[in-house]
């Protein structure tokens, strides 16, 4: 008996749902988010205070958005309405959560259970250990976001009052707050947060927002049970890690950066000024792309570590981009173990699996190769500007603007509105696949290999390294 003619188009919903693998769907996702966006931008009225944007800026300025990196082809201050940013803001929220765990929370919200396939997304989403309660964790993650950015608003609100008034301080204190704990670097002010450099509150609020959306809800949420038992604080390896790296990287990053700009950027600033704006570029370097700075004008030791934390940048499930502070701290952690003649990595009492190195080695490898070779087309495509005279500093202006871009950091030198088109179209590559995850991304396109049955394989033979 044959299915009714009105069954069979949700029959082929169904198979395709089916047919897709989890990575296929988180990229789909990303993709269909980045497509409304573009057409709410080029359709919806009173976006702008202005001329509109043409279809690849408002591509790349979605995609920005969506990838929660903050790279910008026009002001957002000057550029939108208050409408048009709450449209951008909108794209923000949603893609710094995750299109399907944000649906995926509001289904476990509505009270509805979670289908196999849900959870399979669910936890291919956040990278983390099997004996987590995903359910529990979506959850949480919604209210997790909630609370942080609406009293990141109220706190910026009462900094903001005295400067832009009772009723001008309330969309910037909501803006900033959400973009801060997504850390998209998206603002509402022309030159970011270059006029608090001096606004010591500001500043640390913005910090604040910054690292917890940084840290990954992962660890917020085994930091809030350990909280509520009331014991002694015991967190897993992996919040460990991300708790070290994060506080060494900043630290670290801090007094270097402090003692590069002393004279430089930091030079008509009193002393305290300067050692706050050292710690506000080492948190923001890695995944916000607010900037107290003009990074055109910074020492390129300056620049070449912004670079490297870039390149790092947060934690597994968390709003932020890189290769991320796990990996990192597990490739350091595996050559300080071959240094010392030890095949097994470890740390605190736990080993690592050698599964788990693996993959951190391999995203590490395949993120430098894909950064080196978007260096290469951007130098390229962009050769005529640069020789016009029209993009500074060249090849370290492409650099930086890879890194920011594929990190999703959004910081610059000044050369984003002046890309040509393939130049944007190389970045907005970068931030997408930044975004959804290297590894992701790979295996959204991958077919399953061919494996042989009866667990063959091929005999080894040895290479010689280094």
């Amino acid at each position: 008996m044959h299915a009714p003619v009105w069954n069979m188009g949700a029959t082929r919903r169904d198979s395709l749902w089916r047919r897709l693998s989890p990575p296929q769907l988180l990229v789909g996702s990303f993709l269909l988010l980045i497509v409304l966006g573009t057409f709410a931008l080029q359709l919806l009225p009173g976006i702008y205070a202005g001329e509109p944007l043409s279809w690849i800026n408002a591509l790349f300025t979605v995609t920005s958005a969506v990838c929660v990196t903050g790279l910008i082809v026009v002001d957002t201050a000057t550029f939108f309405t208050p409408f048009g940013q709450g449209v951008i803001l909108v794209f923000i929220q949603l893609g710094g959560l995750g299109i399907i765990g944000f649906t995926t929370v509001l289904l476990v919200a509505l009270g509805r259970r979670l289908s196999l396939r849900h959870e399979e997304l669910a936890t291919s989403l956040s990278d983390v250990a099997p004996q987590v309660d995903y359910r529990r964790l979506l959850r949480n993650v919604l209210l997790f976001t909630l609370l942080i950015e609406a009293a990141g608003a109220v706190a910026l609100y009462l900094c903001w009052i005295p400067r832009l008034g009772w009723v001008g301080a309330v969309w910037p204190a909501v803006f900033h707050s959400i973009s801060a704990f997504c850390n998209a670097g998206f603002s509402t002010f022309s030159d970011s947060l270059m006029g608090f450099q001096q606004a010591p509150l500001t500043q640390g609020i913005i910090m604040a927002l910054i690292i917890v959306g940084g840290i990954g809800f992962l660890t917020l949420e085994e930091m809030e049970l350990e909280y509520k038992r009331g014991r002694r604080f015991r967190v897993s390896l992996h919040s460990k890690l991300v708790l070290a790296t994060t506080a060494v990287l900043i630290v670290g990053g801090w007094i270097l950066f402090s003692w590069f700009e002393w004279r430089v950027t930091f030079r008509d600033l009193p002393g305290w000024a300067r050692v706050l704006n050292g710690l506000f570029v080492s948190v923001t370097a890695r995944t916000a792309g607010f900037n107290t700075i003009d990074y055109g004008q910074a020492a390129d030791s300056t620049n070449f570590l912004t670079m490297i934390l870039m390149f790092i940048g947060g934690s597994p499930g968390s709003t932020a981009g890189g290769v991320k502070t796990t990996a990192a701290a597990l490739i350091a952690i595996q050559a300080w173990s071959r240094v010392r003649g030890r095949e097994v990595s470890s740390i605190w009492g736990r080993s690592i699996p050698l599964e788990t190195n693996q993959r951190a080695v391999g995203l590490f490898v395949m993120a430098s190769a894909l950064i080196t070779l978007s260096i290469f087309v951007l130098s390229f495509v962009e050769a005529p500007a640069e020789l016009s005279g029209q993009l500074p500093r060249g090849f370290l202006a492409y650099a930086f603007e890879a890194f920011s871009a594929f990190n999703t950091v959004g910081l610059s030198m000044g050369v984003t509105a002046e890309l040509s088109t393939s130049g944007k179209w190389t970045i907005i590559v970068l931030m997408f696949t930044g975004r959804v995850g290297l590894l992701t991304f790979a295996a959204s396109l991958a077919r399953r290999a061919y494996e042989p049955a009866g667990g063959f394989r091929y005999a080894y033979e040895d290479v010689i390294v280094g």
